[in-house]
């Protein structure tokens, strides 16, 4: 891919923790809870509206020749203020802060860059070697973390609902893979084109961390986000793929509205249309494809799925349907037709609902 085309990509500003989320928690009877969630929900606002203004403008990285296979990161401390990218606390090859936070940062970049170049042959979010940058320590008692178009970001919880950003490996690995989406297929943030992009970053998330745990798709959770929320929460993650709905039902959060199936698609304004609450759908369609191929997840349904992102053929307002009909054409096209993977993708997006034809 040139430069020239990649300029034409539109970053979008992607959060872990979806609107929906802190729209409930600012109606919490507890004026704390309400006024952090209502606070972090304002921030989101701000800096959707200036990730909007530089996209039009086309500020985009430009590509670079690849120079090597080793990732070059930088953690940089926001020190509770909004300004970045902060103080740089930890470069490429420094030794371990004294800040277990930073260290989380930098671990979660490598292991990200790790399964995209071992699994896939990929150098970077960028397959250019773009450097990977992230930034801890965001805003006060900020709940949420986000990719803004050029890195990552991380806030530290409130300690209440959500705990520090940087405590799930998946949840690094998803919102840098929302960088992988701006410079492949681009999909358009909103309806299902939107749900898909969030599905491809949940996707490769829990398979940056089965890869970095060495796990089976057995062996897995298939939790994003497993340990982010807090003591009071009566939940174990942020979302389920192998049971979209299920991950949390809070007296303050609500109840996890991911449907699995396209029986239950949300149809909504709000969200950019629901594109973190209908991810569920392609989320659990991924999920059993694992799990029928079983073993590694990332070597045989992962390879489908990045067949299927980086192959050109999925466009930026690319629907359900056809993901489906690509990702069982990239299944053909890899290991041929008939086999176990061709009749896994088959299997999958009929048990989700979504056709394969037309």
């Amino acid at each position: 891919m040139d430069a020239s085309h990649t300029h034409r990509h539109h970053p979008v500003f992607c959060t872990v923790v979806p609107p929906h989320l802190l729209d409930k928690a600012a109606l919490s009877e507890d004026s704390r809870r309400a006024d952090l969630a209502q606070r972090t929900l304002e921030r989101d606002s701000l800096l959707r509206t200036r990730r909007r203004v530089t996209a039009v403008r086309g500020i985009v990285p430009a590509l670079a020749a690849p120079t090597s296979d080793d990732p070059d990161r930088t953690v940089y401390d926001a020190q509770h203020r909004t300004r970045l990218p902060g103080a740089k606390v930890r470069g490429e090859g420094d030794p371990l802060s004294k800040d277990a936070t930073v260290n989380r940062a930098y671990a979660g970049l490598g292991a990200t860059y790790e399964l995209f170049l071992k699994g896939f042959g990929r150098r970077s979010i960028d397959d250019s070697g773009l450097p990977l940058d992230a930034t801890v320590h965001y805003g006060e008692e900020y709940n949420n973390a986000f990719w803004d178009g050029q890195q990552m970001v991380f806030g530290d919880g409130d300690g209440d609902l959500f705990l520090d950003f940087t405590v799930s490996v998946d949840v690094i690995g998803h919102e840098l893979t929302h960088g992988v989406t701006q410079y492949t297929a681009n999909l358009t943030y909103r309806g299902q084109s939107g749900a898909l992009n969030e599905s491809m970053s949940d996707v490769f998330g829990s398979l940056i961390k089965q890869y970095s745990l060495e796990q089976t798709a057995e062996d897995a959770d298939w939790l994003i986000g497993a340990g982010l929320l807090g003591p009071n929460v009566t939940g174990v993650a942020l979302r389920s793929m192998k049971a979209p709905g299920t991950a949390y039902d809070d007296d303050e959060l609500g109840k996890d509205p991911q449907p699995a199936t396209m029986d239950d698609y949300v149809n909504t304004h709000s969200d950019n249309g629901g594109v973190h609450i209908n991810s569920g759908i392609p989320n659990h369609a991924f999920y059993i494809v694992a799990t029928e191929l079983g073993g590694k997840a990332w070597e045989r349904a992962g390879r489908i799925w990045y067949d299927t992102l980086t192959g050109g053929d999925l466009t930026p307002r690319a629907n359900f349907a056809d993901f489906a009909r690509l990702s069982t054409a990239a299944a053909v096209t890899r290991y041929g037709a008939g086999g176990a993977e061709h009749q896994a993708l088959q299997k999958a997006w009929s048990a989700v609902g979504v056709p394969l034809a037309g």
